[in-house]
């Protein structure tokens, strides 16, 4: 329809969604309870596109883009960040012309400027990503539920519409997002970088250290635990994340370690009042994050 995407009343909508992983396939279980007017799966794996619609979240099934895809008022890209700008030069063909396109990449870089110039006129791309997952991937692990209460990023650029922009908050909100954020793609990579890159950085370490034995695992409680929970990691997605924003990620390991050092360097003089600022500052800001 043009200028569907427009419309909130989301079964009169029809979405199609590119990778029927973790998030992909969340989407389309959301989408299902929204009850929305049909959904299209977009997958290569066939095993994973075979119990998408054997679980009855997807209504039609493609392994490639097609001229199927034309009914899409709205087509979600739920694959790697590198792989998004291809596949929309490879099937921008197929696509409806006041199609809106929108992704879920946790790594923006010139992913959004590639997408835009693929674009044909009248179609539109506004990048968005889910403060949403877990730490492990793949459709078994796909809940409509890991939207509930979460933030919603939205990348607008200079190119967008407002009702666009509107659009795709409001579409954030119905799947259970808590609220909103507008940033730029600079401002999204850099704060990434730390808020989630640093963190499996850091629990990927600790699994990793000279320290771990086998006797480490009945020394573990909570705070090992909690430390190195998203250590249970999807090493092809996430070496794509790193690399795809490492300088920002280098940046903040360099951060880290100039921690690391204060409580280094604290410890072997006894100091014992800089422990305690250390800490002192961590826990107010922590009472402040939450």
């Amino acid at each position: 329809m043009e200028a569907g995407f427009r419309s909130t009343k989301w079964q009169e909508l029809t979405f199609a969604i590119v990778g029927l992983g973790l998030i992909g396939g969340s989407y389309a279980k959301a989408l299902r309870q929204l009850q929305a007017r049909r959904i299209i799966g977009v997958e290569r794996n066939s095993a994973t596109l075979r119990q998408a619609a054997e679980q009855g979240i997807i209504d039609e099934a493609l392994a490639e883009a097609g001229p199927e895809l034309a009914q899409a008022d709205v087509l979600i890209c739920a694959i790697y960040p590198d792989a998004i700008a291809g596949f929309i030069k490879s099937s921008v063909q197929f696509l409806s012309p006041h199609v809106l396109i929108t992704d879920v990449a946790g790594i923006k870089g010139d992913m959004i400027r590639r997408v835009q110039e693929a674009l044909l006129p009248g179609m539109e791309f506004i990048s968005g990503h889910p403060m949403a997952g877990r730490q492990s991937s793949g459709l078994a692990m796909a809940d409509a539920a890991i939207f509930h209460k979460a933030n919603y990023i939205v990348v607008p650029e200079a190119g967008n519409t407002p009702q666009a922009v509107a659009w795709l908050e409001q579409f954030a909100l119905a799947l259970g997002c808590a609220r909103t954020v507008r940033v730029t793609p600079e401002e999204h990579d850099r704060t990434i970088a730390f808020t989630s890159n640093l963190p499996h950085v850091t629990a990927v370490a600790l699994m990793d250290s000279a320290s771990y034995n086998d006797k480490t695992k009945y020394f573990v409680a909570g705070s090992f635990r909690d430390g190195t929970r998203v250590a249970d990691i999807n090493p092809e997605l996430w070496c794509s994340l790193f690399l795809a924003n490492r300088e920002k990620v280098a940046d903040e390991i360099d951060k880290y370690m100039e921690q690391l050092t204060l409580w280094r360097d604290a410890l072997r003089a006894g100091d014992g009042e800089t422990l305690k600022a250390l800490m002192r500052t961590a826990a107010a800001r922590r009472k402040e994050l939450y």
